[in-house]
């Protein structure tokens, strides 16, 4: 048994019929190295059984204590059904873009189901009509719930189904066979909850010997020394309440899906607009020239910025899977209509929250997290849920912007290539638009998962990325 961080539990909290909290990806195969030239749902079945001793997350399931009077636990599930978890549809003819998009959105709206591991793949055959796709290909698209990955510590999932060549050598057994645990009593729960809550005074103190009482740059502050360099200026604008948007209202059950993907050697000739500028700035700067180009179409556009949530992964080298991201908040320069003093206010905002987050000590704050107790984090989540299903909330962000590198060569799974990979992600209450970002060979892969409602018409929103991305290559050149 393993127990799940505070982290971890808040996304099973807040889990809703309506709002599911899993992230996942499409990733889109080439079967031309695959013997034959054609990939079979019962080879790529044997594939992933020969590899679920590499990743934990495949075989567990979530135990929750009787009244949420702890955090729930991991256990391995000896009821664990493969054929369960992966698999198989084919889409009819044409078989195009648009198909798989609505597609891919119906079947990212399902909840995963609690009571097993908390993930599917499955295998979507049919992309005759998708153009610049080798003839065969075929997607996977993955689900795997918040709270056993986040957008870091899911890589090792990818890992452990995909390696550098078509066929590689066979993967050793485990050194021992697998067996499942049983489930444990309610009895037994709620004698481990008591326990831990009697060692938690001896942790928290532990914690704060280990990292101090005050995080690192509020203790200079205090001793009179200069804040960090851009603190001030656009960064402030980060703290306050963002604008109101369509993007705050409840969410609906229905999602729509779309991405497009850009060069990396591009993006890196647009960040040179700006001295310093990194490459996520960029894709900040493109997400906000979008939904400027978008809201302004709807008359919509307000007159203040909007701003992205940006998740920061805090894991150390050590640390397990699950969840260690804090977050910075950053302007989106919907406000700019020139995309160079666009890219500067995102540029500028990011550098100021990167420096707030080194201040107040991200890391140290996910840690100080878990002393919560988890019956007040499970009830906050109930709450929350229930009052922001019936009213507009107004979060601090308009939405989420991710962006998750990945490796610049060639992958394969199953002897098939990895030829595209796009990101989805959860969206909730408060919070309808989500930009889950990939990079994967030389390219950049922009993705979003929003409500149904808020953007009934992905295809123009994605139009306006592909608007976004040709002003600012514009003022590049």
């Amino acid at each position: 048994m393993q127990q799940l961080s505070a982290q971890d539990a808040s996304f099973v909290y807040m889990e809703s019929a309506h709002a599911p909290m899993h992230i996942g990806s499409v990733m889109i195969y080439d079967p031309g190295t695959v013997p034959g030239g054609q990939q079979r749902f019962t080879d790529i079945l044997r594939f992933i059984e020969d590899r679920l001793h590499l990743a934990r997350t495949f075989r567990q399931k979530l135990v929750r204590v009787p009244l949420d009077l702890d955090h729930p636990w991991w256990i391995e599930d000896r009821e664990f059904d493969l054929e369960y978890h992966v698999r198989h549809i084919r889409l009819p003819a044409p078989g195009d873009w648009r198909q798989l998009c609505i597609q891919v959105a119906r079947l990212h709206a399902r909840p995963l189901d609690l009571t097993r591991p908390l993930w599917e793949f499955i295998v979507i055959e049919g992309l005759d009509a998708i153009p610049g796709l080798p003839p065969g290909s075929y997607a996977i698209v993955s689900k795997v719930h918040h709270a056993a990955v986040d957008g870091v510590s899911g890589v090792d999932l990818i890992q452990a189904l995909h390696g550098l060549e078509p066929h590689p050598e066979h993967v050793p057994p485990p050194s021992r066979p697998w067996s499942g645990e049983a489930v444990p009593t309610p009895g037994e729960l709620f004698f481990r909850a008591q326990m831990k809550a009697l060692s938690e005074p001896l942790r928290f103190a532990e914690l704060l010997l280990r990292g101090g009482s005050t995080p690192r740059g509020l203790r200079r502050r205090s001793e009179g020394e200069p804040a960090a360099a851009g603190m001030g200026g656009p960064g402030l604008q980060a703290l306050t309440p963002p604008p109101r948007t369509r993007f705050g209202r409840p969410v609906s059950a229905h999602r729509v899906v779309e991405a497009r993907q850009y060069s990396i050697a591009d993006i890196r000739t647009i960040r040179r607009l700006v001295p310093g500028a990194t490459l996520n700035d960029v894709i900040l700067a493109l997400c906000g020239g979008a939904l400027r180009r978008y809201l302004d179409a709807k008359h919509e556009l307000p007159d203040a910025p909007l701003i992205a949530m940006v998740p920061v992964s805090v894991r150390g080298a050590q640390q397990d899977l699950g969840n260690r991201v804090a977050a910075m908040n950053v302007t989106l320069g919907t406000d700019v209509a020139d995309p160079r003093a666009r890219l500067a206010q995102v540029h500028a905002a990011a550098k100021a929250s990167k420096a707030l987050n080194e201040a107040v000590g991200a890391r140290q704050l996910t840690d100080f997290a878990q002393f919560v107790p988890a019956a007040m984090s499970a009830t906050a989540a109930r709450l929350y849920t229930t009052y922001a299903r019936d009213n507009e909330t107004n979060l601090p962000f308009n939405c989420v912007v991710t962006n998750v590198p990945g490796p610049q060569v060639p992958l394969y799974s199953a002897g098939a290539r990895l030829v595209a990979q796009y990101g989805l992600g959860p969206v909730y209450d408060g919070m309808g638009l989500m930009f889950p970002v990939f990079s994967y060979c030389g390219v950049v892969y922009v993705a979003f998962s929003a409500c149904r409602e808020m953007i009934p018409d992905p295809e123009f929103f994605a139009a306006c990325l592909d608007e976004s991305f040709a002003e600012l290559s514009r003022a590049a050149a």
